[in-house]
């Protein structure tokens, strides 16, 4: 903390003989990015991991251990292993304190002062790459981080359940709220890391497969798979050893991202060789897997599975293949962003695995996913056959079979759209529908009305309906995601000044552009456009592309009009000078983009409800007996 505390101040005050502030800092930066740069740059960043898994390993032993005390030095030393290893890579490598100084042979950096040297002050700094200038830069990261170091946690009890020999259910339970806190963070982190996309990067979108997105995507997957198969554990003693197999895999792959973003290996093969931390990382995880897996090996009797799965149509089956779903995703991703790498190391090319690859070999596997979504909460426990399925699943087909019909008549006719629908329509409508009957179930039998029994059936078990919260969030981003990746439509023209370019029923019409340079380092080449449908005028927008003098970096920043129908996304193409014949636009249509975003919050909500602790029996019967006392004194 004094480390993390120390280096924030050096960066707000602008001491820019360290070399970490004045990569990353400069006069003209406001105060939220000088913080927020403290993970903005390889060395900050890596002492904001240490910062943060510290807090979290401390946080851990500050609970109360009466019962399970055995779990908690294990717990302990692999946390710290785990910071140890970070710990070694920021003092010998990616050190953020190392200073500037003049030596006879040159400009050096170092920590401790060489001989006949003299430090260099310089005035100002390089500032923050412009593409990190968002206000997104003060949440996304930090959302990123905690979710991977959140991870570390269960994945240390996991080990402490193997070395102790207690591989029963207990490390689950301990560890659910950190498993659920970590998919919340890593959940939260990639939504933002979608919306800061697709307001900064200026190319239509908000995903676009690139190994950076996929790092973080690739945890995420596995965490959401063991979120799901750890259920089964607890309910039927089913998957102990796949659990564990899954833990530790979410583990290796938080490394595995951290090493992608940080060793070099991204840029070229040949970077990451010539890069200090880039082979330290491979060993690191390397050593972990193995060990870990070897003590998994030593523990495989203890982790017999307590039952058998009777039916392929049974609840804990459709988990299982939900998992494997999961698990074939997580295969494409890993092979998309370790083929160019291998393949450079092997022949010397360097070769780009694109989105249309990983479209198309993880379309079928999200499709299968969201029509398990909508079948698997009406399956039975143990033992389910198709007619007892299909007695459950009739009405909310009918619903979206309705759906279908309507969305026909809207005069969607793309099959891929028409499937996408469906799907959306049948999973909400079996959502809405178990928890709609649980609702008025408990009203006639409490007497309650709908809403009061609503709110206090999510209290009494936030788990499940946090979980159905999560699955109509999804719901909501897959509406979004169907219209923009099947529906989206682009135009380009050079246009004059009261010219129109026409997309999707808008006319956006060219008025003037400005240019200036504004006071924090920029120039701002600002065009004003004007956006009419039909005939009726709907504003302006303002597409800019700015240039930052220190790093010689342009950047296009939208102008966009918002609606939950869709959006008119216009980007200003032409850079200095402008052209004497006008200026150039790219515009984009993205029906129903922003559902995504509804869907990302609601997805959110719903973890916070299946996080938050399940009421105390014992306390709701002493609240209870309190009213009724209160009720007789007061009558």
């Amino acid at each position: 903390t004094l480390a993390a505390g120390a280096l924030v101040y050096l960066l707000v005050t602008g001491h820019y003989e360290v070399s970490f502030v004045y990569s990353v800092t400069s006069n003209a930066m406001p105060l939220y990015l000088k913080v927020t740069s403290w993970w903005g740059g390889q060395a900050g960043s890596l002492t904001f991991w240490i910062w943060l898994l510290s807090a979290f390993t401390t946080a851990v032993t500050l609970r109360r251990w009466e019962r399970d005390r055995e779990f908690l030095p294990w717990v302990i030393v692999v946390s710290l292993v785990t910071v140890a290893f970070f710990l070694a890579l920021v003092i010998f490598f990616e050190n953020p304190f190392t200073r500037f100084w003049a030596t006879p042979t040159g400009e050096v950096e170092a920590f401790f002062q060489p001989a006949n040297s003299v430090p260099i002050f310089p005035s100002d700094g390089r500032g923050l790459n412009p593409l990190l200038r968002h206000p997104g830069m003060i949440i996304h990261p930090p959302m990123l981080y905690l979710g991977f170091v959140s991870f570390v946690i269960p994945f240390a009890f996991a080990i402490a359940a193997l070395v102790t020999g207690r591989t029963d259910d207990r490390w689950i339970r301990l560890t659910r709220r950190w498993t659920l806190v970590a998919w919340l963070f890593l959940s939260l982190g990639l939504v933002l890391g979608g919306r800061w996309a697709y307001d900064v990067l200026g190319w239509g979108g908000y995903w676009g497969w690139d190994p950076v997105e996929i790092a973080a995507f690739m945890p995420w997957l596995s965490g959401t798979a063991f979120l799901h198969s750890v259920m089964i554990q607890e309910k039927r003693g089913l998957f102990k050893r796949w659990n564990m197999v899954l833990i530790i895999l979410t583990y290796c792959l938080v490394i595995f991202g951290t090493f992608l973003t940080r060793s070099g290996v991204l840029s070229s093969v040949h970077a990451f060789a010539q890069s200090a931390i880039g082979p330290m990382f491979f060993g690191f995880i390397g050593v972990m897997f193995i060990l870990s897996l070897a003590l998994l090996l030593y523990r495989w009797t203890d982790l017999e599975a307590e039952g058998t799965m009777h039916s392929l149509l049974s609840r804990e089956s459709l988990f299982l293949f939900n998992n494997l779903l999961f698990m074939g995703i997580l295969v494409i991703c890993f092979s998309g962003v370790v083929f160019p790498l291998t393949s450079e190391l092997l022949t010397g090319q360097h070769v780009t695995v694109g989105p249309p690859f990983y479209e198309r070999a993880t379309a079928p596997l999200f499709v299968g996913l969201l029509f398990l979504m909508g079948v698997a909460p009406l399956s039975a426990w143990g033992h389910s056959t198709i007619r007892t399925l299909g007695r459950a699943l009739w009405k909310p087909a009918l619903v979206s079979v309705a759906v279908l019909g309507l969305v026909l008549l809207a005069g969607v006719r793309s099959i891929g759209a028409l499937l996408g629908f469906w799907l959306v329509a049948f999973t909400a409508s079996v959502t809405l529908y178990e928890y709609g009957r649980a609702v008025l179930a408990r009203a006639r039998r409490t007497g309650e009305n709908l809403w009061m029994a609503f709110w206090n059936l999510a209290g009494r078990n936030r788990r499940r309906y946090g979980g159905y919260t999560i699955h109509l969030g999804i719901v909501l981003m897959a509406i979004g995601i169907i219209g923009i990746e099947i529906f989206q439509q682009e135009t380009q023209g050079t246009l004059k000044a009261g010219d129109s370019i026409q997309l999707a029923g808008y006319t956006v019409t060219y008025r003037k552009l400005d240019e200036f340079d504004a006071p924090d380092g920029r120039n701002v080449a600002r065009a004003v456009v004007d956006v009419s449908r039909g005939g009726r005028y709907l504003g302006e927008l303002h597409p800019r592309r700015d240039y930052y003098y220190a790093s010689q970096q342009p950047m296009t920043i939208p102008g966009v009009r918002s609606t939950l129908e869709d959006d008119l996304y216009v980007l200003l193409v032409d850079w200095r000078p402008i052209s004497a014949d006008g200026a150039t636009f790219k515009v984009f249509h993205n029906p129903l983009v922003n559902w995504v975003w509804i869907g990302g919050i609601w997805l959110i909500f719903g973890t916070l409800v299946a996080a938050w602790p399940d009421r105390d029996p014992e306390v709701e019967q002493a609240r209870a007996a309190g009213r009724e006392r209160l009720a007789r004194q007061t009558a």
